[in-house]
């Protein structure tokens, strides 16, 4: 249990449930697409493009340098494609190729916010949200000057591999209602 400076313990975060807000949190959405997946095979190394990815249940994409047996929450790091355009504007640049941001997967038509706290199926693997994918450093070299700025709130999430599975480009991404334990 956390507790905070004075020794108590925070009140939990999100709406109450049964709220409106939790309602309309829960409400029906679209299925988005993954659009574009790219591997890590080591630090630094250049992003391989590739058009399918194995999902190893625990461990991350099979390929890709945080791909671990130590089921990490940094196991599959995921990117809005409607973000790559947020950022390339900010930048004043016509695009943003996404192996610039060195995410896994890009997805499109989807809102990766609404997968916060939730399970989601990507193509044949089932994932779990496990936090936010903040800019590092990394981004002025990539993007160039003002990078790291114009990624932040726009660098995607991170997420678990619950259910391993083959990820292909074209597979929805789907919300699902249930909530982790």
């Amino acid at each position: 249990m956390t507790r905070d400076l004075f020794g108590e313990v925070p009140p939990p975060r999100g709406p109450a449930p049964g709220s409106m807000l939790a309602r309309l949190i829960d409400g029906p959405m679209a299925p988005g697409r993954v659009a574009w997946i790219g591997l890590r095979p080591a630090r630094r190394a250049p992003m391989q493009v590739v058009e399918a990815a194995m999902a190893e249940s625990g461990q991350g994409l099979v390929g890709d340098r945080f791909s671990s047996s130590r089921n990490g929450a940094r196991q599959v790091t995921l990117v809005a494609e409607e973000h790559l355009r947020a950022i390339a504007g900010f930048l004043s640049h016509p695009e943003v190729p996404p192996e610039r941001l060195r995410r896994n997967i890009v997805v499109a038509g989807i809102n990766l916010l609404a997968l916060r706290n939730r399970r989601f199926r990507i193509g044949g693997a089932l994932l779990e949200f496990s936090g936010d994918c903040h800019p590092c450093s990394r981004m002025e070299e990539e993007l160039g000057p003002g990078g790291y700025n114009a990624a932040r709130g726009h660098g995607g999430i991170t997420a678990r591999v619950l259910e391993g599975g083959p990820i292909r480009l074209g597979d929805a991404v789907e919300r699902l209602l249930d909530h982790p334990t």
